[in-house]
């Protein structure tokens, strides 16, 4: 029997951004706006390896917003690996609440 899961992450912790930041050995995080192919966004910009233009995470909405051109402005991997180190940072984080 297989068991499928489904997970989505949004992207809300300003300090769990950071933190995945440097646990991946990425530059800090910056807030404001910067320009993607597609126009201007708002929110946390992270500069992924290889990648022509930042990801924004917009910690209001949760939503991940980049341009990528489906792997020619940069690969897809940084972002898989992101987006989980995220998930631990904000898990590690709750846990330490209590």
């Amino acid at each position: 029997m297989s068991h499928t899961v489904s997970l989505k992450t949004e992207v809300r912790d300003v300090a769990a951004v950071r933190a995945a930041c440097q646990r991946l050995g990425l530059a800090e995080p910056v807030q404001g706006t910067v320009r993607l192919f597609s126009g201007q966004v708002t929110g946390l910009a992270v500069q992924l390896p290889d990648w022509l233009y930042p990801i924004v995470c917009d910690t209001t909405s949760g939503h991940v917003k980049y341009d990528n051109f489906n792997g020619r402005w940069g690969p897809q991997q940084p972002l898989d690996r992101f987006l989980p180190a995220f998930a631990v940072c904000k898990a590690n984080r709750e846990a330490k609440r209590g």
